[in-house]
């Protein structure tokens, strides 16, 4: 679980074989996501000395990256790292909590100083090898900060997600148990690339939360309504 981060889902019960074309029908939103996350990576370099000299994150370049995570987790959700619904992705920077697919990142109003030189490589390095095996071992992050995106290839997410379109042809419906793992994966890789980012100071935790609804945090359960009696 996360106290900054909130990924969630929601089956929304997708068609038996739309998922056949949707890599045609996306081809719009991964060319305007090229250039977001090239833009997004070139402002990784400005928000590194950012934080380094300030110790905030500017609120201009953190809605700017917020907006484009959430437009790459609708695509992906609609597309073959989840499939979870046939609703179209939005056009928009906005954050839609009307969407099957959403996303939500707490501004920090201070950060480390001292985090920001090395939690993006030395102390993120251990997650990013449980999300290449996620992704694929000839893939990268979904962004790489300063590279161009070559997407990934052949993971974990990936191949339960084909079983999953497959099941879906034949039978109509989509396994519940896929589909929660699938979402706990991808959880597990936007806490990772959100805390590479510089987004947030907490650290990812290394564990899979499966389901469409992201836990809560532990002491932030809501408290037992009393009891009234009758005499």
């Amino acid at each position: 679980m996360s106290r900054s981060i909130r990924l969630e889902a929601r089956l929304d019960e997708p068609s038996r074989a739309l998922w056949l074309v949707k890599w045609l029908l996306l081809i719009p939103h991964y060319i305007v996501l090229a250039f977001l996350w090239t833009a997004a990576a070139l402002l990784w370099v400005v928000v590194f000395f950012a934080i380094l000299f300030t110790a905030r994150y500017p609120r201009p370049l953190f809605d700017f990256n917020l907006a484009v995570i959430r437009w790459s987790w609708r695509v992906w959700y609609y597309g073959y790292f989840a499939l979870g619904t046939d609703q179209y992705p939005p056009f928009t920077f906005d954050a839609r909590p009307d969407y099957p697919a959403t996303v939500d990142i707490e501004y920090p109003e201070r950060m480390s100083r001292g985090l920001v030189l090395v939690k993006w490589w030395l102390l993120a390095l251990p997650h990013y090898m449980i999300v290449t095996f996620f992704l694929g071992g000839g893939g990268y992050l979904f962004w790489q900060w300063g590279d161009a995106w070559s997407g990934p290839t052949g993971g974990l997410i990936t191949i339960l997600t084909f079983f999953a379109a497959v099941t879906l042809l034949f039978t109509g419906g989509y396994p519940r148990g896929i589909f929660d793992f699938v979402i706990g994966m991808n959880r597990w890789v936007f806490r990772v690339s959100i805390y590479a980012a510089l987004m947030t100071d907490e650290y990812p935790p290394f564990r899979l939360d499966p389901g469409g609804t992201e836990p809560v945090p532990a002491g932030l359960e809501p408290e037992p309504r009393a009891q009234t009696t009758t005499a």
